[in-house]
């Protein structure tokens, strides 16, 4: 059954740092064709539209696009700091291979 995605307590936490709804924004997940595996995730502060899908935690916002969600049924957005750095990661039980850089995947 597929389910929306799951916003983790960290990723909201972090989108309250850099003050994402105090600054009337949320953190807009999609996926667009294109990077190294087919499609890529396109991870950026936005406003939210009118088909989104919304989620909410924290105070904070995250915000998907109807033909996005398809592509990330079930899926977790966290955040991660790691030594290459700090980023807004997708973890898609979808995907069946992705590419080193994290945003491209196939399915």
């Amino acid at each position: 059954m597929n389910m929306p995605p799951i916003v983790t307590p960290r990723a909201f936490e972090r989108l309250s740092e850099i003050g994402a709804a105090s600054g009337g924004k949320a953190l807009r997940v999609a996926v667009e064709g294109g990077g190294c595996s087919g499609f890529q995730y396109e991870i950026e502060l936005d406003e939210a539209k009118e088909d989104d899908l919304v989620l909410r935690g924290e105070g904070e916002t995250v915000v998907i696009d109807s033909v996005s969600l398809p592509f990330l049924a079930n899926a977790v957005i966290d955040f991660t700091e790691e030594l290459i750095g700090a980023r807004f990661v997708i973890n898609n039980p979808n995907a069946t291979s992705s590419c080193g850089c994290g945003t491209s995947f196939s399915m």
